[in-house]
């Protein structure tokens, strides 16, 4: 389950999410803070989960080093997962600017286009 990259998302440590995430992005008028909503349609993290072990967190891993939040969350549906919300908050414009590049890096190594909406 290992994406061919330098750049990954991780709910459990060493194992790479194949699932390419839509993500939302928000931001204060100042630049000062934002956050990022990831949403992970059907993420093959719950079938290794049995074998690799328990979603501790939401990693994001790239050349720089490791970005982290425990705002993660499974949703079920008739007692089967769904997908996993997960938030990560910025809380000055040097984390804003780390998390954008991390989230370029992870676009260019995915094959994905990544834009901003105004």
């Amino acid at each position: 389950m290992t994406v061919a990259a330098d750049t990954s998302i991780q709910f459990v440590k060493g194992t790479n999410e194949t699932s390419v995430p839509d993500v939302k992005l928000t931001r204060s008028k100042d630049g000062t803070n934002g956050t990022a909503f990831f949403w992970f349609s059907e993420p093959d993290v719950f079938e290794a989960t049995e074998l690799e072990g328990e979603i501790t967190g939401m990693f994001l891993i790239d050349q720089e080093g490791e970005l982290s939040t425990v705002d993660v969350n499974a949703k079920f549906l008739n007692g089967k997962p769904q997908g996993i919300e997960a938030t990560y908050v910025m809380k000055s414009t040097n984390e804003w600017n780390r998390f954008m590049r991390f989230m370029e890096r992870y676009a260019e190594d995915n094959g994905l286009g990544f834009a901003a909406k105004k």
